[in-house]
């Protein structure tokens, strides 16, 4: 995802920490009693900028939402946005999923969601997605036994990629659409990229699998 330079970020992100966590890692262990008092921590990676985790946050209270963006450029959106609608069950970190088990402890999340991550195509790059085997291994890390990973995306290369990857990892595959507003799903929350994508009549896919322990 592209986005223009906003010199601003930096300041506004300081000005909005009880939205932002400036230093996730000095959480880890304690995300629970510190961030959300108590309630079920679901964490999206690659939170864009904001619609899926405001929604979600809408429609469950009692989960904490926390939405992990690199791209300060773009966080400083979805931290807006959270602002605007005066949530209070969603927190957001600006780091790279590379250092998640630097940010949280063995099974301190509940669910994990993937939705429209960058798919990046060439073979070279195949450890940057994802959900390549070192992802998956944090991800199983994280997440609580019996805790959740929710994908979504547009991209067929990806999703079957995908598919391959967490099966061969050892995961189960709890669910798999290839074209997930067949479903009308009413529990469903769009992202950005999903209406989109969908108002122009490409498929999404999305599949829910849990890790062995």
């Amino acid at each position: 995802m592209r986005a223009r330079h906003k010199p601003w970020a930096d300041d506004f992100l300081k000005d909005n920490t009880e939205i932002i966590e400036l230093n996730p890692a000095a959480c880890k262990g304690n995300w629970k009693q510190e961030i959300s008092q108590g309630r079920p921590i679901h964490l999206e990676i690659g939170t864009g900028k904001g619609s899926f985790i405001d929604g979600m946050a809408a429609n469950h209270p009692s989960v904490h939402f926390v939405g992990m963006e690199l791209v300060k450029s773009i966080i400083v959106s979805a931290v807006e946005k959270v602002k605007n609608t005066e949530r209070s069950n969603v927190t957001f970190i600006n780091d790279n999923a590379e250092k998640l088990t630097e940010i949280f402890a063995e099974n301190e999340v509940d669910q994990l969601y993937l939705n429209f991550s960058d798919p990046w195509p060439k073979n070279r790059h195949e450890k940057r997605r994802l959900t390549f085997h070192t992802f998956l291994s944090q991800y199983q890390q994280i997440l609580k036994p019996g805790g959740q990973l929710v994908m979504k995306t547009d991209n067929r290369g990806l999703f079957e990629y995908s598919l391959v990857s967490l099966s061969q990892f050892g995961c189960t595959l709890e669910e798999v659409t290839f074209d997930l507003h067949q479903l009308e799903d009413p529990m469903n929350v769009m992202t950005e990229y999903e209406e989109k994508f969908s108002a122009k009549g490409q498929p999404i896919y999305r599949c829910c699998v849990s890790f062995p322990k």
